[in-house]
């Protein structure tokens, strides 16, 4: 909290524990520890879930207290982005010098997970975007091991189907779970689906174009500065002007709220059992 330290350093990076940007309880968290605890998970086939949120993920959480309580049920909410990275500095004195991009987290923990032998299995987007990113991660981490890919089916689940899917999962032999729904709808598959899987789930939003080539992140010096949605919006104006364009504004007001104390966001106690049926 404010006024302790800000963060913790170890032979598995920085983990400073979390702290509240606009009532979503963030991670202080950096690349190496972020992968340390999803392998860690993995290994000892335990339940973990984890998002790397960027401002419109943040804002969901804003939008909406019952998916805040279940943002704030989440093991890790990574900072994903830089205007994230600033919030967590400005407000809490975090001392983080970079973000976690959820691209770049996948390809981390991937390559973990093939030098342990640790089987992935790849759930949602749609079935010729798995194809296309099954090719490319096999080519570029040859001894990556693919337990399964299942492309989402882009509606609510019908009862017992989570479980079904817990269960092709398990059948599968995989020991980590990567999904790629979209934000909120991922975040509300793998909180759905912890209570079902003893192994860690990741939802990592746009990783899965972008391994598959379908997408090209923004050039660093915009990610530095804070303009990679800039470099979306760019893309894909007719999809995403609405996020960018109403959100940001929305984000930075309530942080500077939030810094001058004209606000107190309240994090909603974590929810640890889906209210509803979770988006397949």
């Amino acid at each position: 909290m404010p006024g302790g330290p800000a963060v913790r350093r170890a032979s598995t990076g920085i983990d400073g524990g979390k702290r509240n940007v606009l009532g979503v309880m963030v991670d202080v968290i950096d690349y190496d520890a972020a992968v340390a605890h999803v392998i860690a998970a993995a290994r000892d086939r335990r339940p973990f879930i984890l998002s790397a949120l960027a401002v419109h993920g943040v804002m969901t959480g804003v939008a909406s207290r019952a998916h805040n309580a279940r943002l704030n049920a989440f093991d890790v909410v990574a900072p994903d982005g830089q205007p994230v990275r600033w919030a967590l500095n400005l407000l809490h004195g975090a001392g983080l010098r970079d973000w976690v991009s959820g691209p770049d987290l996948t390809l981390r923990v991937l390559r973990r997970a093939a030098a342990e032998a640790l089987p992935v299995y790849l759930y949602g987007s749609t079935a010729p975007t798995l194809e296309r990113l099954v090719e490319s991660l096999t080519g570029a981490l040859p001894r990556l091991r693919i337990a399964g890919a299942e492309p989402s089916k882009f509606r609510p689940a019908r009862p017992g189907e989570p479980e079904r899917i817990a269960e092709r999962i398990n059948r599968s032999g995989a020991r980590l779970v990567l999904v790629g729904l979209g934000c909120p709808r991922q975040e509300a598959f793998v909180h759905a689906m912890r209570p079902l899987l003893a192994m860690p789930l990741l939802a990592v939003g746009a990783a899965f174009d972008y391994h598959a080539g379908l997408l090209t992140p923004a050039p660093l010096p915009m990610q530095r500065y804070g303009l990679a949605w800039l470099w979306r919006l760019r893309r894909e104006p007719r999809r995403l002007w609405r996020r960018y364009l109403l959100l940001g504004p929305g984000y930075l007001a309530r942080l500077a709220a939030q810094k001058t104390r004209l606000w107190t966001p309240v994090a909603p106690e974590p929810v640890y059992r889906p209210p509803e049926p979770p988006p397949v």
